[in-house]
């Protein structure tokens, strides 16, 4: 059936098409993460962008783009609005607003693809400039404030299990922004009769075959250099961070856990040396100020390295959100300072007219690398980090895996959390490194180089993961090019679809 069939109530205008339009962004979400209903995408993707050609004005196009933009970014960050309730005491009146609101920034991204796919006629050059115009605007968002590129497209290839893994694989060559490309493409050329529907069809099954050859093909086995990673989820209460309720007994859990986790790593696996991870906010208080927790922590690990979170001064009344890495005997061998913030949670952006935060956050010199005894050569990063495709390595300086702390705990049992792992899951593809991703109250998880889920841990609960750390890959191609590579695709299909334009028109 032609789209043009299912078309005609957004061509009416009015409230009817507008809130067709912001349901259509809605039903578009239901493709992210954790739900990944894929099909969703292909029909709402579809119905906008005929919405979006046959609007009678380029204002009209415009408020369709944005539209689509509130629906899809409100559904898609819903969670935010978690956050807000723990502190709902003092910003109760901020809880409508905290999803709509982080929309309303973002959504008018949408109206780029919206506006420019105009400029041509229809076909598939239109087709290619409102993929690639809309990959060029996702990719934008990296500079908006310090960076939101939260739920790319491309994320909704991320089904869990093999399914998942094979689709993902080619993020190796072209990152989630490619992927995000090709979600587009595909969704749109799948309304445009059975000779679309049929090349889509051959390219899935392509791209699917080579998913599967990569997954089980030259696989770099690990071997015993590499540590057993002990990942410690303490699942601490938010209010309990926040307020420090129960500081000692919070520190004691963390303790007690690395003493089980270090003792069952060197039973069960006794060629691995272990390290001991603790995710953000684990320590309350300062650990680079108090020497005693520093022992504590070091006679629990007996002998184990320590990787954990924690605040540091950085001088008047400001802050760093800090990863530590405690050596056997408790002196701290490496500190990294959070350098990308997340905005409205860590940092104000300047739109705010009134402030919200009771810390001021400060940022870090940038992305280092770790190369340390015991532990290895490590790409720490804290939280938000993991979100930036092609900015979690520092620059010539590749490690042999990732390591992101994080504390979801203010994002409740919500797709938030989930969103946030599926990063770290697309990160270790497109770099070819296992990444370790450790969770507060959940979910923790490693994967190896190729996203495969080596385990996880459980939402809410009190858990212990201890596995060895699978081996990284060879350089892949985006880990070389970063995102120049999905950046010049896209790019190249805007230009393909202008050429053909004026190639036509002149052939006229």
């Amino acid at each position: 059936m032609r789209m043009k069939a299912l078309c005609s109530l957004p061509q009416q205008g009015g409230w009817r098409g507008a809130l067709f339009m912001v349901g259509m962004g809605c039903v578009a979400a239901l493709a992210l993460p954790p739900l990944c209903f894929i099909p969703a995408l292909p029909v709402a993707l579809g119905l906008f962008y005929r919405a979006v050609c046959v609007a009678p004005t380029w204002r009209r196009a415009a408020l369709w783009g944005f539209l689509f933009g509130m629906g899809f970014h409100t559904a898609g960050l819903y969670w935010l609005t978690n956050a807000v309730l723990t502190r709902v005491h003092e910003f109760w009146w901020v809880v409508p607003f905290a999803a709509p609101g982080v929309a309303l920034l973002i959504a008018p991204l949408i109206m780029v693809p919206a506006l420019l796919c105009r400029l041509v006629p229809e076909g598939w050059p239109r087709m290619l400039l409102f993929a690639g115009s809309w990959t060029l605007a996702d990719m934008a968002r990296v500079f908006y404030f310090s960076g939101f590129p939260w739920n790319p497209l491309g994320s909704v290839l991320e089904l869990p299990g093999r399914v998942g893994d094979v689709l993902i694989q080619p993020a190796a060559l072209i990152g989630v922004d490619g992927l995000t490309f090709m979600v587009v493409l595909a969704s749109l050329a799948l309304w445009q009769g059975r000779g679309a529907v049929t090349s889509v069809c051959v390219c899935a099954g392509l791209w699917c075959g080579w998913g599967l050859w990569r997954l089980d093909h030259n696989i770099v086995r690990a071997d015993h250099s590499n540590p057993a990673i002990v990942i410690v989820q303490g699942n601490v209460a938010e209010d309990d961070v926040l307020e420090r309720d129960g500081a000692y007994a919070q520190f004691e859990s963390y303790l007690q856990l690395t003493t089980k986790g270090v003792a069952e790593a060197r039973a069960i696996l006794p060629g691995h040396r272990p390290v001991v991870v603790w995710p953000e906010s684990a320590f309350p208080g300062l650990l680079d100020e108090d020497e005693e927790a520093r022992r504590l922590i070091a006679v629990a690990a007996a002998g184990a390295p320590v990787l954990l979170g924690s605040d540091r001064r950085a001088g008047k009344g400001r802050w760093y959100n800090s990863l530590i890495a405690l050596a056997a005997d408790g002196h701290i061998e490496a500190m990294y300072d959070k350098s990308r913030l997340v905005p409205f949670g860590e940092y104000e952006p300047w739109v705010l007219p009134f402030h919200l935060l009771p810390a001021v956050i400060v940022p870090g010199p940038g992305l280092k690398t770790w190369d340390l005894p015991l532990v290895g050569r490590v790409g720490p990063m804290v939280c938000y980090e993991i979100v930036f495709s092609g900015s979690v390595v520092a620059r010539g300086q590749r490690p042999d895996w990732l390591l992101t702390i994080s504390n979801d705990a203010w994002y409740g049992n919500s797709a938030g959390p989930r969103q946030h792992l599926a990063t770290g899951r697309m990160r270790a593809v497109e770099e070819g490194l296992p990444v370790v991703f450790v969770n507060n109250r959940g979910i923790s998880a490693l994967y190896d180089a190729r996203g495969r889920d080596v385990g996880h841990t459980r939402w809410g609960k009190e858990q212990l993961l201890i596995r060895p750390l699978p081996a990284a890959e060879g350089w892949t191609l985006f880990s070389i090019m970063g995102r120049s590579v999905p950046y010049m695709l896209a790019l190249m299909a805007s230009m393909v679809a202008i050429v053909e334009h004026y190639r036509r028109k002149w052939a006229e």
